[in-house]
């Protein structure tokens, strides 16, 4: 679908940089990446509201980035509904079809069945003014949904709603994609909405793609340590590491950390026959703790809680290893008071090493 595609301001200002993807039809696929990533731009270069410095954007088949936006065949949804204060629901709905010649019976038919889809149909004689912000944004996604486009771009949409009407509109979109098995391209900075919504996402940092795959795979096996701390919340903990093979063990040891910040593991990892100098990784959620060792877990290291985060299903732990924070999610009955050391554990194969000057991923 996208070739090449760039996008430079000038004086050096790179908001895309070469990026090369492939969405399937009738994918729902997310572009996740912190603000300034490009993931916004990106999208406006396959709507057209951007025109690219290099590159090609393809369109079922259809080479559109020489075409103006009306004529590539795709609707868009921007964080602000942007609706026709003066129209009703019914007409704000069916916009798109009117000005692009649709006949009144077939904006009748497509709009009532959008309305019905989006659970609109008891509001389409209101005007924007009289709905909630979630019905605002559910007439935007209709009027985009209605014209059925080869591609639906949604730029961040739930954004400026609050959590509980972000996560019930998340649902209603998933619903909406399995009921249509339409084309969409959804962005967020959000990465809990990037991993809910799609069936495949596209990590971006400093305008090019680093990742894209399945969701749960991404999030296990990031490709750089980018990607690692980036997802998930807290992120990855990732600690600077010497590693030193001896036989059929290998020691390894965190650097600056205190004397028992060290273990030996016998066998192999794919880790530990490349450099003595790795960066390792382990989510917060495959951290065992308290006052014995875990018996999944077959490295121990005893570390001080700093900090306790209850978020009522569970308790995120801020725990402290020398300089280093260590976060480790705990059942919320976990008896463990600020002060305590106890015991943290981890299978030392749940690790993910990382090169420290590239940040690449050792496999």
């Amino acid at each position: 679908m996208l070739r090449g595609l760039s996008k430079d301001y000038g004086v050096g200002v790179g908001a895309v940089s070469g990026v090369d993807l492939d969405v399937q039809r009738g994918e729902l696929f997310v572009l996740i990446g912190p603000s300034g990533s490009g993931k916004s731009t990106l999208l406006r270069l396959i709507a057209g509201l951007e025109s690219p410095t290099a590159g090609e954007v393809w369109i079922g088949g259809r080479r559109v980035d020489p075409l103006p936006p009306r004529e590539r065949d795709v609707a868009m949804v921007f964080q602000n509904p942007a609706l026709f204060p003066h129209l009703s629901v019914f007409e704000n709905l069916a916009f798109g079809l009117r000005a692009r010649g649709v006949p009144g019976a077939e904006i009748d038919e497509r709009v009532k069945r959008t309305a019905v889809q989006l659970r609109l149909d008891g509001l389409l004689d209101r005007r924007p003014e009289t709905l909630s912000g979630g019905e605002r944004q559910r007439v935007a996604l209709g009027r985009a949904i209605a014209r059925r486009p080869a591609v639906s771009l949604f730029d961040e949409p739930f954004s400026s709603l609050d959590a509980p009407l972000r996560v019930a509109l998340r649902a209603e979109l998933t619903r909406l994609h399995g009921e249509l098995g339409a084309t969409m391209i959804h962005v967020t900075h959000d990465q809990a909405e990037g991993l809910a919504l799609g069936q495949r996402i596209a990590v971006m940092d400093r305008g090019r793609i680093v990742q894209v795959g399945v969701p749960r795979d991404v999030y296990d096996r990031p490709a750089t340590r980018f990607v690692a701390e980036f997802l998930g919340s807290p992120p990855m903990n990732v600690l600077p590491c010497a590693v030193e093979r001896a036989g059929d063990s290998v020691r390894v040891t965190v650097i600056d950390g205190p004397r028992q910040a060290s273990w030996t593991s016998e066998g192999r990892f794919p880790w530990s026959d490349g450099p003595t100098r790795v960066d390792l990784g382990v989510r917060p959620e495959q951290l065992s703790v308290g006052p014995e060792a875990s018996s999944s877990a077959s490295i121990t290291i005893a570390m001080e809680v700093r900090r306790l985060e209850p978020q009522g299903h569970e308790t995120i732990a801020e725990l402290s290893l020398g300089p280093h924070r260590i976060f480790a999610r705990l059942p919320a009955h976990t008896r463990v008071a600020i002060g305590d050391r106890p015991h943290v554990g981890f299978d030392p194969s749940a690790l993910v090493a990382f090169d420290p000057t590239t940040g690449v991923a050792l496999r």
